[in-house]
């Protein structure tokens, strides 16, 4: 790890200014673009510009607690300080990059009373939040988050209407005046500031407190503010998966006093391929706690839930059952996928640890490991916490690798400690954790490099009851939710519809865009936990497909964004070793491209492409496979049906 620190002493110095008589800060980003003023007179707001025009107008911060004492409020600035850092990280699981480049500029402002602000600017936006060095507990009544923008900007705004939520929502087209105080929507949101520039809106490192939604400004027509879920009074248990909240305390957090709190961002580009690019959130939060993450293996897993366990051409019968998970482990171990996940039905939903008669999970993980195949289970939040420590005991013992842990549906300081509990619990007992029904990720999976995966999206699962999951909603999904973090949409049907022949339903599902919209998203979509969602009695009747998604990785040492445009289309190149691989997806608009392939280094290369076949605007599940030989550079034409696809693997003939 390279680390390179500059104590600032002089009031100008590397882009970082601080105003004295006005009590006015301000900090650049280390390459002078992106510019935050803090304004520490009385009461603390914050700025931020672009190219010296301003982005974000003065917006008020602050954090109330339970003593009368409002942090930011009639605040005395005792000393600031200013460095920049210059930081590699290697990511214990790497989701972009190999290793990541974290430079940074950081003013800390400490006020008389015990607390400090800190600010960084990074080259792709800035973040800020709140220290505190008290000796005993305090309790929070309300953290003050403001986001003013200067003009009536579009937002895409996946609103929410209760906190009691999966975070899987549509993304509004919505002007920022028409967000009255009482809409608000789940993060990260999205704001057109013009056709070129955006800022995204979220936050990191959310630990023991709860995350954040932003609400319209009761002061602001154009501003956006925090809103957060308050402490849990009363919980009540109404199903083997719902605990719901039946009142609330009047303050939205009780912890320690001497502490840091959750990071405030706001990313910055002029370039929608930098927003997929972005590794803020991460970059933001607690580096990893895991001492030895050697065991931790990422994959690809055949899934059972969302085709229904309906597999055919067997002489069994097909259900949550042993033969039809060992027709899985079978699957798995043919095309080199390293996990099972046996979903809802393996357990008595009344006690995890009560195994349906069905299920002999000793002899299926006796039968996987023969296999090279590992197994992960589904479980209830609501299960789980009723046996938390028998059952990572148990099942660690036995052989299972993780829990896909569902249902959580909240954001309040009590359901995030669950969060962190089962993260450090699945560590210890060296257990990956893939969060469904879950808050988006907020860096959790940096400090425990063992949570693989987050939902939080509106993935392929709405296709068995709805069409929410459309190709217009997918090129949302790149540019603000991957942006948190890796992102559990489950791709992989080899059922594909177009707009006109798509049916929802629930055994028998399918989705909607072309065959090569599907496999694009195992290029485009990060999880190191990738989902194979459809039957494998399906994939076995694709060989083709089985020829790509047998290959793909889950994890990546590069990454590039050749095109990229917010809901319309993404193309990216991304680099495993010495096999690079290229996904392309579109919305309902059919496009063509020109793939230069000056990315590769001089030489000549085997391409395999997977592209939309001739009738894919007809019949979606149409592809074409073809072999190629090139040299780099060289341009290869693209052309994507409506809701289309395009996929290549790239090998060096040396």
């Amino acid at each position: 790890m390279n680390v390179i620190r500059f104590i600032i002493l002089v009031l100008c110095f590397h882009g970082l200014c601080a105003i004295a008589h006005a009590k006015t800060y301000k900090l650049q980003s280390p390459n002078g673009k992106i510019a935050v003023a803090i304004d520490a007179d009385q009461n603390v707001s914050f700025s931020v510009s672009l190219n010296e025009r301003l982005i974000i107008d003065q917006s008020p911060i602050s954090m109330s607690l339970s003593n009368k004492v409002t942090l930011g409020k009639l605040a005395k600035v005792r000393k600031t300080s200013f460095q920049t850092i210059k930081n590699s990280i290697t990511p214990e699981v790497p989701r972009k990059f190999k290793v990541v480049e974290d430079h940074y500029n950081e003013l800390v402002v400490e006020f008389a009373g015990g607390y400090q602000l800190q600010f960084r600017a990074y080259d792709d936006g800035m973040a800020y939040r709140w220290v505190t060095n008290f000796k005993q507990e305090i309790i929070v009544d309300g953290e003050e988050v403001n986001f003013n923008f200067t003009g009536d900007h579009k937002v895409w705004f996946p609103e929410e209407k209760s906190i009691y939520t999966h975070q899987e929502r549509e993304y509004l087209s919505v002007k920022l005046s028409e967000i009255s105080p009482n809409r608000f929507c789940s993060t990260g949101t999205l704001v057109q500031v013009d056709d070129k520039v955006k800022v995204f809106l979220s936050e990191a490192d959310v630990l023991d407190y709860p995350g954040m939604f932003l609400q319209g400004s009761a002061s602001n027509p154009h501003g956006l503010t925090g809103k957060f879920s308050p402490y849990p009074q009363n919980e009540a248990k109404k199903s083997d998966r719902d605990v719901v909240v039946e009142s609330y305390e009047s303050y939205i957090a009780k912890t320690t006093g001497k502490r840091e709190f959750p990071w405030r961002l706001a990313i910055v580009t002029v370039n929608d391929a930098d927003l997929v690019m972005s590794e803020m959130v991460y970059k933001l939060s607690t580096p990893s706690k895991i001492a030895d993450p050697s065991w931790i293996k990422p994959g690809k897993v055949a899934w059972d839930w969302w085709n229904d366990n309906n597999i055919y051409g067997v002489d069994f019968e097909a259900g949550i059952n042993t033969e039809t998970y060992k027709y899985y482990i079978d699957f798995a171990s043919k095309y080199g996928i390293e996990y099972i996940v046996l979903d809802e039905g393996w357990y008595h939903l009344d006690d995890m640890m009560k195994i349906k008669a069905e299920i002999d999970l000793e002899e299926l993980l006796a039968y996987g490991k023969e296999r090279h195949v590992d197994v992960i289970l589904w479980v209830t939040w609501v299960a789980l916490q009723e046996r938390f420590d028998e059952a990572f005991e148990v099942y660690s013992r036995m052989g299972v690798k993780g829990f896909k842990v569902d249902f959580m549906q909240r954001d309040d300081q009590v359901m995030s400690d669950f969060y962190l509990r089962t993260a450090q619990k699945a560590a210890d007992h060296k257990m990956l954790i893939d969060f469904h029904g879950s808050t988006k990720p907020t860096g959790l999976h940096r400090t425990y490099p063992n949570v693989m995966s987050y939902e939080a999206v509106r993935g392929l699962e709405q296709t068995k009851w709805s069409d929410w999951a459309n190709p217009d909603h997918d090129l949302i999904l790149p540019f603000i939710r991957m942006v948190a973090g890796p992102m559990d949409y489950t791709p992989g049907a080899m059922v594909n519809a177009t707009k006109n022949n798509f049916s929802d339903i629930f055994s028998q599902p399918m989705s909607l865009g072309t065959r090569c919209h599907q496999l694009a998203m195992y290029v485009v979509y990060e999880s190191p936990l990738q989902m194979l969602a459809d039957n494998p009695s399906n994939y076995y009747k694709e060989p083709e497909a089985m020829e790509f998604l047998s290959q793909v990785p889950v994890v990546w040492d590069d990454t590039k964004v050749l095109e990229a445009k917010v809901g319309e289309y993404i193309l990216m190149a991304r680099r495993n070793g010495d096999i690079w691989y290229v996904g392309g997806m579109t919305n309902w608009d059919q496009r063509e491209f020109n793939l230069n392939l000056e990315f590769l280094p001089a030489g000549d290369y085997n391409i395999d492409i997977w592209q939309d076949g001739a009738n894919a605007h007809r019949y979606g599940s149409d592809f074409k496979y073809s072999k190629l030989s090139g040299q780099s550079p060289t341009i290869l034409p693209i052309k994507m049906a409506p809701g289309g696809g395009w996929v290549a693997i790239i090998k060096s003939k040396k």
